[in-house]
């Protein structure tokens, strides 16, 4: 990890390199954000005046208000800022000339003053701590996908698109250009390194690609890009949402997940000489991810309605096993221009997830199979979507889970997974999604409702 913090007490060059962004852009308030267990983004916010305390003391706040973060009796903690995660926030100039700024923190724990365990940024740290051990710094990149929707009279949001366009659809059916347009230029103007948008295949569902960075960096910007989104939505009178299948029977929303591993410089997925252009390394990360798919789900896709999209015939992965060609398994090798552009892709993870502890999950998996040593299964070159039962036991092709609960029972079963998140996060996280199953199955849906009151 090469992020520069501070130390206690004492003002590092970064930080100090706030203190005068602070000034030359004329800051106001500073807010401190950090995520919930469940991805939530959470903020404190503060005078600029107090940024230096912040970087030399920290910012205490009441643990016990955050949900699965500790109990009353254990509630003071403190947020430690990242001084490499300064921003302007562009959407709130103002017109006396002032602006805010935020700047990501880490969590610590007030009592022994170590990093807090259930802070999802600190389990990534860990993570990726352990793959420096292995002599690896892991980068990745996201794709996440959203619905533009309008609001009704009242100002609550619908799942009405303001526009009729496809995959790649320009203007006049693409009516939200201008917005993606103005979340690109927000997004610039917070250090992000756009590569593409477009249009998605479902109407009012758009794409917008930021380039590779490290993990840490990268699950930073997944939440970034969560918050600006909605903010520019909300400026042009749209909700944006990252609610995986908000319309029925379209294609849901889906947050592909780029990865590779560089050893001193070198990526180490990268192997000219096989048929694949895969190195032995990466074939035993893909068996990894393979290997602990159910389990990494339940992260990836954290929630009831994530399971609707992961269903045949609406491009989402379902099989488990890989592909250098085709879209329909759930590791893709993408076609790489250079040696240092090789990675896998991960398609099935959905950005409702928490981005710190979906990437975690995902690179534990892969490392545990180099640990390990597996060995992947023959690429599958057929499109899994049109085999049958028969033909897919024919190649040993699993299927993820179907529901949410079958997901935490893996999850619950998988000790690299497990361990990766850590007691606290495991805890609050399997108690959290229990609930959520046990509501979703004492629910009467407007579906069975429709389906059942006049028949029975």
């Amino acid at each position: 990890m090469t992020n520069e913090t501070p130390t206690d007490g004492d003002l590092s060059t970064d930080a100090r390199r706030v203190l005068e962004r602070i000034d030359e852009h004329n800051v106001d308030f500073l807010r401190l954000q950090f995520t919930d267990i469940l991805g939530t983004v959470k903020n404190v916010s503060i005078p600029a005046s107090q940024a230096e305390k912040a970087f030399t003391e920290g910012i205490y706040f009441d643990g016990s208000s955050i949900e699965g973060f500790v109990r009353i009796q254990e509630s003071d903690m403190r947020l430690k800022p990242d001084p490499t995660t300064f921003a302007i926030l562009p959407w709130r100039d103002r017109d006396d000339g002032t602006a805010s700024a935020r700047l990501i923190c880490d969590v610590m724990n007030t009592s022994t003053g170590e990093p807090f365990d259930g802070d999802p940024r600190g389990v990534l740290r860990r993570v990726l701590d352990r793959a420096e051990g292995m002599g690896y710094d892991v980068n990745a990149a996201p794709e996440p996908e959203f619905f533009l929707f309008e609001h009704d009279e009242e100002g609550r949001a619908t799942t009405k698109t303001n526009d009729a366009g496809g995959y790649f659809d320009l203007a006049p059916k693409d009516l939200a250009s201008d917005v993606r347009r103005d979340i690109i230029y927000g997004l610039e103007d917070m250090g992000f390194d756009i590569e593409a948008s477009h249009h998605e295949v479902a109407q009012g569902q758009h794409e917008i690609n930021f380039e590779y960075d490290d993990a840490l960096t990268t699950a930073d910007n997944v939440a970034t890009f969560r918050s600006v989104v909605r903010a520019i939505a909300a400026q042009h009178d749209l909700h944006a949402t990252f609610m995986p299948k908000p319309i029925a029977r379209v294609n849901g929303s889906g947050m592909h997940t780029h990865l590779s591993l560089f050893d001193d410089g070198e990526n180490a997925f990268h192997d000219g000489a096989d048929e694949f252009d895969l190195s032995e390394t990466a074939k035993q990360f893909v068996a990894g991810i393979l290997d602990h798919a159910p389990a990494v789900t339940a992260i990836c896709n954290p929630t009831i309605n994530s399971y609707k999209r992961l269903v045949p015939g609406y491009e989402a992965p379902v099989y488990v096993a890989w592909s250098d060609r085709n879209r329909s398994a759930l590791v893709r090798k993408p076609a790489a221009r250079t040696p240092a552009a090789s990675r896998v892709e991960l398609r099935s993870p959905d950005p409702s997830c928490n981005p710190y502890l979906a990437l975690a999950v995902m690179i534990a998996a892969g490392i545990d199979g180099i640990e390990r040593e597996l060995e992947a299964p023959d690429p599958v070159r057929e499109n899994i979507y049109e085999f049958d039962e028969e033909r897919r036991a024919e190649y040993g092709i699993d299927t993820l889970p179907t529901t949410l609960a079958e997901s935490i029972d893996a999850l619950e079963a998988d000790e690299v997974v497990l361990d990766a998140l850590g007691d606290h996060v495991t805890e609050t996280f399997v108690a959290a999604k229990r609930e959520e199953v046990t509501d979703y199955r004492v629910s009467v849906s407007e579906w069975e409702k429709d389906r059942y009151l006049e028949t029975f």
